[in-house]
C-alpha cells in the first residue's frame, strides 16, 4: 500500500482522501445522478464500490430495506472472488474471518446396508493448484459490508440510500435521460421521488422491476426440482459435520452439506424431490420440521439434533437467463447508446449448490463498473458500454449450462450413476469452472486478437491475469504482481524486458520505455497533464536479471514516474526475477520481451511484442477517447 505521496499520514492509509463529489456529498438523496444504482446485494455493491474510486461521478445506490443486510442467502466465495478482493484492498480481513474449504467429502450408500450412509470418495478442493487464493464460505451480509467500508473510505465518500424502493423508469433525451420513480420504504415511508440519470443499473434480485421496465424477459427450464436450505447449530455424531460433503442416500434423496464460517453453525440443502406440475407452489410451504426429519432419514445412521435455526427456506431449482442485460433491442444492439443495465440474480438465475451466484454476479458489476466510470469521465467512447452484454451475457448462459449439469448429478440416485466416483471425479475435473477462471471474452474494442499468444502462453488472452512473484527492486520484497492491482479504475501495462542488461543503452527496452513517456502514441501520453503520470495506467517493469545484479538508477524514467503535489517519485514499480520463481519460465514469457495489457477488472486485453510500440498504440487508440488508429 502506498500514501504519504500527497504528504505524511498517521492515519488509517484505507480512508482515502476526499476528493470531487466526495467534498460535499448530500445526505439527502440528489435529483440528479450520473448512476443510479438500483439494489445493495453483491452485485450492486461492487458496482458502488468500482464507481466510488472516480471522484467527478456521482453515483448513489438506493435499497428498499431500512438498513444493511443481516441474514445473507448466499455464502459461497470462489477463489476469483477472493482475488477481487484483494483489489478491493479487504481479502486478508475476510480470508481471516471465513471458513476454508480445502476438501469435499463424498458419501453414498453402504453396498452391505443401503439405509446407512458411507464415506466413499475424498477430493481436494484446488487439486490443480488454480489459484494462490481460498474457497471460502462466508456470509454475504459481511461482503456487503466490506464493500460498504471501501465506498465510505474512497474519494466520493458513497454510502447506500436505504428506504428507496425502485417503482417506475422511462428513458427519453437530454443529458439525463432516464427518468426513475421511487416509493419510500422504512425510514421514508410515504414519500415519493424522481431522480433524473444518466445511467441506471438494475441490481434487484430475481424479480427485478428495473428488468421488466426495459422489456427483457428471462428464458430458460421451468423449476421442476426443490430443496429445502437451512442454517443450523446443532449437536450430531456425523463425523464431517465440518467438512464440505456432497451425502447421497438409498431413497430419501440427497444433502449438499456446507460447513459455516465461526465455527458450529452449517447450512444443508435438503433434497425435497421433484416439484409435481400442478404443486402450485405449495412445495414451498414444506415446514422446516419435515426439512429437519428428511435431513435425518438422509444422514442414517447418524443424525442431527437441531437447537437453533438461524435461517430457513425452500426454494425451486430453475435456469433463467435473459437474451440481453442491457436496454437495447438485440436488433438495434450497436446502434445506441444503452442506458439501464441489469446485473446479477436479474439476468440470470439457477441452483446455489454451485456455489456461483454470489461470485458470477459480482464480475458482473465490476464488469460494468469501471466501464461506466471511464465513460462519464470522458476516457473512453461510449461505445465501451456495448461490450457489457457482449461479455457477460456468455458467461451467463456458459454458468446456466454447468449448473444444470451439477444440480442433476446432485439429484440423481446412487444407482444411476455409472461409477461410485462419478459426482466425485466431476466435482475435480471442472474445478476450473466453479472457481471462476474459465471465464474467456472474445476479441473486441477492450481484447486483442490472440496473434501473439505464444509470446507469453500463461496469460491467456481474454482470461485472468494469473499472477505470479517477482521480486521489486526498491525494497527486495518478492510479491505476487497480480495482487498489487488495486480496483481504482486503471489500465495495466505490465512490461516485461528483454535479455539486455539493465542500463543498456538502445535496447528494446529503453526504446519501448522512450516512446511510452514522449509519443503521442503511446496510451500514458493520453493522461491529463493535472493528473499524476499513472493516474489512468499502471506500469511496471519486470527484468530478467537477477534483483540483486542492478539498481533503480540503471532503470529508465518511465518507469519511476512522479506523482503528488511533492512530485516525489514512484519507485515500487520495478521488478527482478526470483532464483526458484522466475517468471518468464512460469508464465511462459519470450526472452525478447513482451507487452501485457490487463483491463481494470484483470483480464488481458492484449500482448504485443516489446518492440510492437505501433501496434499498442492503435490496441489504445479504439479505447481512449479522442483518439483515432489514423492519429498513430
Amino acid at each position: 500500500m502506498q500514501f504519504h505521496h500527497h504528504g505524511y499520514v498517521s492515519t488509517n492509509p484505507k480512508v482515502q482522501p476526499a476528493a470531487g463529489v466526495g467534498l460535499n456529498r448530500p445526505e439527502e438523496l440528489p435529483d440528479q445522478v450520473d448512476v443510479l444504482i438500483v439494489g445493495t446485494g453483491p452485485a450492486g455493491m461492487i458496482t458502488a464500490a468500482q464507481l466510488s474510486q472516480f471522484p467527478d461521478v456521482t453515483t448513489r445506490i438506493i435499497e428498499r430495506r431500512g438498513g444493511r443486510l443481516e441474514i445473507g442467502q448466499a455464502d459461497g466465495i470462489q477463489a476469483r472472488s477472493v482475488e477481487t478482493f484483494q483489489a478491493f484492498r479487504f481479502a486478508p480481513e475476510i480470508i481471516a474471518e471465513a471458513y476454508h474449504i480445502t476438501e469435499m467429502n463424498f458419501w453414498q450408500p453402504d453396498p452391505e446396508n443401503p439405509q446407512d450412509i458411507i464415506r466413499t470418495a475424498r477430493a481436494v478442493d484446488d487439486e490443480m493448484g488454480i489459484s494462490e487464493f481460498p474457497h471460502l464460505i462466508v456470509n454475504q451480509a459481511r461482503v456487503l459490508d466490506y464493500f460498504a467500508d471501501f465506498m465510505k473510505h474512497s474519494p466520493t465518500r458513497m454510502v447506500p440510500d436505504y428506504g428507496w424502493g425502485f417503482v417506475s423508469l422511462e428513458i427519453g433525451e437530454g443529458e439525463y435521460p432516464v427518468t426513475v420513480k421511487l416509493s419510500g420504504t422504512s425510514q421514508h415511508e410515504g414519500q415519493e421521488r424522481t431522480v433524473k440519470a444518466k445511467y441506471v443499473v438494475g441490481s434487484d434480485g430475481a424479480r427485478s422491476k428495473v428488468r421488466d421496465q426495459i422489456g427483457t424477459t428471462m428464458t430458460g427450464d421451468r423449476a421442476n426440482h426443490a430443496w429445502g436450505v437451512m442454517d443450523v447449530l446443532a449437536n450430531t455424531d456425523f463425523p464431517d459435520i465440518r467438512t464440505k460433503c456432497a451425502i447421497q442416500s438409498h431413497d430419501g434423496g440427497s444433502i449438499l452439506h456446507i460447513p459455516r464460517e465461526g465455527g458450529y453453525l452449517f447450512r444443508m440443502y435438503v433434497d425435497l424431490g421433484v416439484v409435481p406440475d400442478d404443486d402450485n407452489g405449495k412445495i414451498r410451504e414444506t415446514p422446516l420440521e419435515e426439512i429437519i426429519e428428511r435431513a435425518n432419514k438422509i444422514l442414517h445412521p447418524y443424525s442431527v439434533d437441531v437447537k437453533s435455526v438461524a435461517w430457513n427456506s425452500v426454494y425451486e431449482v430453475g435456469h433463467r437467463v435473459t437474451h440481453r442485460f442491457d436496454d437495447v433491442p438485440t436488433e438495434q444492439a450497436g446502434t445506441r447508446t444503452p442506458r439501464v443495465f441489469i446485473t446479477g440474480d436479474a439476468c440470470h438465475t439457477h441452483s446455489a449448490k454451485a456455489g456461483q451466484g454470489m461470485n458470477v454476479s459480482m464480475q458482473d458489476g465490476f464488469n460494468i463498473g469501471w466501464k461506466l466510470g471511464h465513460v462519464l469521465e470522458g476516457r473512453s467512447p461510449e461505445s465501451l458500454l456495448y461490450t457489457y452484454t457482449a461479455e457477460r451475457q456468455v458467461i451467463a448462459q456458459n454458468l446456466i449450462d454447468f449448473d444444470r449439469t451439477w444440480s442433476s448429478m446432485m439429484a440423481k440416485n446412487p444407482e444411476e450413476f455409472e461409477s461410485p466416483s462419478e459426482l466425485a471425479d466431476f466435482y475435480v475435473r471442472t474445478a476450473e469452472f466453479p472457481a471462476g477462471f474459465m471465464t474467456e471474452y472474445k476479441p473486441s474494442m477492450i481484447v486483442g486478437e490472440a496473434k501473439h499468444q505464444d509470446l507469453a502462453t500463461g496469460f491467456p488472452m481474454g482470461k485472468r491475469f494469473k499472477s505470479a512473484k517477482a521480486v521489486r527492486i526498491s525494497d527486495t520484497n518478492p510479491l505476487h504482481i497480480g495482487h498489487l492491482a488495486e480496483a481504482d479504475g486503471r489500465w495495466r501495462i505490465y512490461v516485461f524486458a528483454d535479455q539486455a542488461a539493465p542500463g543498456t543503452a538502445d535496447s528494446t527496452l529503453e526504446k519501448f520505455a522512450d516512446w511510452l513517456a514522449n509519443d503521442p502514441a503511446s496510451p500514458v501520453v493520453t493522461t491529463p497533464e493535472n493528473l499524476d503520470r499513472n493516474a489512468w495506467f499502471d506500469v511496471k517493469v519486470v527484468y530478467q536479471q537477477d534483483h540483486r545484479t542492478f539498481d533503480l538508477n540503471d532503470v529508465p524514467a518511465a518507469f519511476k514516474p512522479h506523482v503528488g503535489p511533492f512530485q516525489l517519485n514512484d519507485l515500487e514499480n520495478v521488478f527482478g526475477t526470483l532464483k526458484d520463481e522466475d517468471i518468464f519460465q512460469e508464465r511462459g514469457l519470450n526472452r525478447d520481451g513482451v507487452v501485457v495489457v490487463v483491463r481494470p477488472d484483470q483480464y488481458v486485453a492484449n500482448i504485443v511484442p516489446l518492440a510492437a510500440t505501433e501496434e499498442l498504440g492503435a490496441f489504445f487508440a479504439g479505447v481512449m477517447k479522442g483518439r483515432t488508429t489514423a492519429e498513430v
